[in-house]
C-alpha cells in the first residue's frame, strides 16, 4: 500500500505572500519555501507566530528561489528549532543571503526607531527576528545544480528547473513513491530582456500552479515612451522621478533600459541615482553568475560607471536637497520600507513629483494604496497628501500571465490528478480555475489557509 502524502498550505493560499508548503509522509518532512507575510495587516501577524507544525522534525526546506515572500520566515523557522538542510541554487541562495540580512537590519531598526518615538503599541517594540537570527539559517543553506536529481530519502528525490522568474528562480518537481508533485514557483516571461523563459515541464501528476497574474494579460506598454515623458515632464517641472523598484531583477532591468535610453540619445544626461544599498549587492551577483541571465558584462559596468550608486542614509538626504530634475529608483516596490519612503514623506505631497509603480502590488500595501488612487497614504504614523503623479508600468512584470501560464501548462504530457491553484488573490484564482477548466478539464482545488490535503 503506498505511503500517503500529507500537504498543508501554509501561505501563498489565497494571498500572493508568505509561499510555505508542508510536504509529510509516514517517516519525512519537508517545507518547499518559507516565505514571509506582507501586506495585509492580519497577514503580517501571522509572521509572528510559531507553525503548527514538528519544525524541529523537518528534514529540508526547498527553495524555489530567494524573494523575501518565498525565504523570509527562515529565521523564525530556525527560531522554531529547525536544524536541517535548506537548498536552492547557488543564485537564490547568493539572493537569500542578502534579503534576509536587509531584513533583519530593517526591523532591527525599525524597532529602534518606534522605541525611542514611541508609536508602537508594543513596549518595547521588538525586531521580528536579528542579524544574527538571519545568520543562523544562512548557515543551513547548501546549493544544488539545476537539471540534476537530487536523492533526499528513499523513494524520495527532487530536481530544479529553470523557471525564468529572477536569477536562480526555478520549479520544482519533487518525486514521493513514483508520483510527481510540480511546485512551478513563480513563472517568469517568455520575453525578458533579462532571462532566458522558464524550462517546460514534462509531468505532474499534482501541480501547484502559481496564479498572480492568472486572470490578465500584460499590456503591450512602449515603456521607453513612458520613461521618456516622464523624464521630460521632470525636466520641464524641476521635478524629481522616484522609480519604487524591486531589488532583485526590476532594478537591474530599469537600470539596463534606462542606460539603453542614454545610450540611444533618448533622454539626457541627468542625474541617475541607484538609492538601494540591496540592489546594488543583487547587480553584483550579476557580475557573480554571467551564465544566469542575458546582460553582458560589459553593459553591466556601464551602467555602475554612469548612474550612482547610493549606499550611505547621509547621501540619500543630499540627494533629497538637490535642486535639479533627477531621476531615483529605490526599493521596496511595494512601497513597505526601505528608502523610496525616506524620499515619499519629501516629495510625494508636491505636484512635480513622478512616481512610476513597476510591479505587482498586494493587497494592504502603500503601493497598492497610490495604484488604486489614495489621496493620502500614512508612513511611520504619519499621513501625506498625494499630490505626485502615479503611473503603473504592468508589462515589466516578472511573472507570467494568464497565457503564459496555460502555455507553459500546455507542456505536461499526462492530465495531472489534481492541481492547486496557489499564490494569487481569491478573485483571481478562481477565474483562472474557470479558463483552466475550460482550456484543460483539469481537477482545480483553491486551497485556503492551512488547508490539508491527502495525495
Amino acid at each position: 500500500m503506498a505511503t500517503k502524502i500529507k500537504v498543508q498550505f501554509l501561505g501563498a493560499a489565497g494571498t500572493v505572500t508568505g509561499s510555505k508548503y508542508y510536504i509529510e509522509t509516514r517517516d519525512f518532512r519537508l517545507l518547499v519555501d518559507c516565505g514571509l507575510f506582507q501586506g495585509l495587516k492580519e497577514l503580517r501577524q501571522a509572521n509572528w507566530e510559531d507553525l503548527t507544525i514538528p519544525v524541529e522534525k523537518l528534514d529540508y526546506v526547498l527553495l524555489t528561489h530567494g524573494h523575501l515572500d518565498h525565504t523570509g520566515y527562515l529565521p523564525r523557522l530556525v527560531q522554531q528549532g529547525f536544524k536541517g538542510d535548506i537548498l536552492g541554487t547557488s543564485p537564490s541562495l547568493a539572493i537569500a543571503r542578502i534579503i534576509l540580512m536587509d531584513t533583519a537590519k530593517i526591523q532591527e531598526e525599525e524597532a529602534e526607531e518606534a522605541n525611542r518615538e514611541h508609536y508602537s503599541k508594543h513596549d518595547p517594540a521588538l525586531p521580528l527576528y536579528t542579524e544574527k537570527d538571519a545568520q543562523k539559517a544562512i548557515e543551513l543553506f547548501k546549493s544544488v545544480q539545476e537539471d540534476e536529481w537530487i536523492q533526499l530519502a528513499e523513494n524520495i528525490r527532487f530536481r530544479l528547473k529553470s523557471a525564468g522568474h529572477i536569477l536562480g528562480a526555478c520549479f520544482i518537481e519533487l518525486e514521493i513513491n513514483e508520483k510527481t508533485l510540480l511546485f512551478s514557483g513563480d513563472l517568469g516571461r517568455k520575453d525578458d530582456l533579462l532571462l532566458s523563459p522558464p524550462q517546460n515541464p514534462q509531468w505532474a501528476d499534482y501541480l501547484f500552479l502559481e496564479s498572480t497574474y492568472g486572470n490578465k494579460l500584460h499590456p503591450k506598454e512602449e515603456v521607453e515612451e513612458i520613461l521618456v515623458r516622464n523624464i521630460k515632464e521632470i525636466i520641464d517641472n524641476r521635478g524629481i522621478l522616484l522609480m519604487a523598484s524591486f531589488a532583485v531583477e526590476r532594478l537591474q532591468l530599469l537600470s539596463y533600459i534606462l542606460w539603453k535610453l542614454f545610450k540611444k540619445n533618448r533622454i539626457p544626461d541627468i542625474p541617475v541615482y541607484i538609492d538601494s544599498p540591496m540592489g546594488i549587492d543583487v547587480t553584483r551577483l550579476f557580475e557573480k553568475f554571467p551564465g544566469s541571465h542575458m546582460i553582458p558584462l560589459t553593459e553591466l559596468k556601464a551602467i555602475k560607471n554612469h548612474f550612482e550608486l547610493v549606499s550611505s542614509y547621509r547621501r540619500t538626504w543630499e540627494i533629497i536637497d538637490e535642486q535639479r530634475p533627477r531621476i531615483v529608483i529605490a526599493g521596496s516596490g511595494m512601497l513597505t520600507g526601505g528608502r523610496i519612503l525616506t524620499y515619499l514623506k519629501q516629495f510625494i505631497d508636491i505636484p512635480s513629483t513622478r512616481i512610476i509603480l513597476t510591479g505587482f502590488q498586494a493587497e494592504g500595501t502603500r503601493g497598492r494604496q497610490l495604484e488604486e488612487g489614495a489621496y493620502e497614504i500614512k508612513i511611520r504614523d504619519k499621513y501625506y497628501p498625494v499630490n505626485a503623479k502615479i503611473e503603473k508600468i504592468e508589462s515589466l512584470s516578472a511573472h507570467a500571465d494568464q497565457a503564459e501560464l496555460i502555455e507553459w501548462c500546455r507542456n505536461i504530457k499526462n492530465i495531472p490528478e489534481e492541481v492547486f491553484l496557489i499564490h494569487g488573490e481569491r478573485q483571481v484564482t478562481d477565474a483562472f480555475r474557470v479558463k483552466l477548466e475550460s482550456e484543460f478539464n483539469w481537477n482545480i482545488k483553491i486551497p485556503s489557509l492551512k488547508d490539508i490535503v491527502e495525495l
